[in-house]
């Protein structure tokens, strides 16, 4: 099954150096054109797991919402397309429309705690401070929750 993603979670990953956890989580992640543009800022070239797929359909009436960006509304279009088993997506109103079409949604923060899980990094909360660092927002309950999930609420 595929996974979509958004910018977002690919520019913050490429900002902390670690890109290369996503392969290792889902082998290889489907762009829609926008969300190419959107990263080549951060991405020059694009790593041969990430995958641009041009959208063949319409966008759905949510997905049109104002909202949103245009990489955020080709990824969520692009997911419904593909039937994609996850979406990565950190943005709250494409969060929640994409919980509407019934898309299972991770954010950045989100994959690193199956990085964790799967042993892939040793702690998190490096990796939510890097972050944090790069002015990725994570609010201070959320990041609290997180390290508790991780089993680091005690550090």
């Amino acid at each position: 099954m595929a996974v979509v993603s958004n910018s977002s979670p690919l520019i913050a990953f490429a900002a902390i150096g670690q890109l290369s956890l996503l392969p290792a989580i889902f082998q290889s992640i489907l762009i829609p054109p926008a969300v190419a543009v959107e990263i080549t800022p951060s991405i020059p070239a694009l790593p041969p797991w990430l995958h641009v797929e041009e959208l063949k359909q319409p966008l759905h009436g949510l997905v049109l919402q104002r909202s949103l960006g245009v990489g955020e509304r080709e990824a969520l279009a692009l997911a419904i397309e593909t039937r994609a088993e996850r979406i990565l997506l950190d943005d709250l109103p494409a969060r929640g429309i994409a919980r509407k079409l019934n898309l299972s949604v991770t954010g950045t923060a989100g994959v690193l705690l199956v990085a964790k899980r799967h042993a892939l990094i040793h702690r998190l909360r490096p990796y939510l401070d890097a972050l944090l660092n790069e002015s990725f927002f994570i609010g201070p309950e959320l990041y609290d929750e997180l390290l508790r999930l991780a089993g680091e609420d005690d550090a």
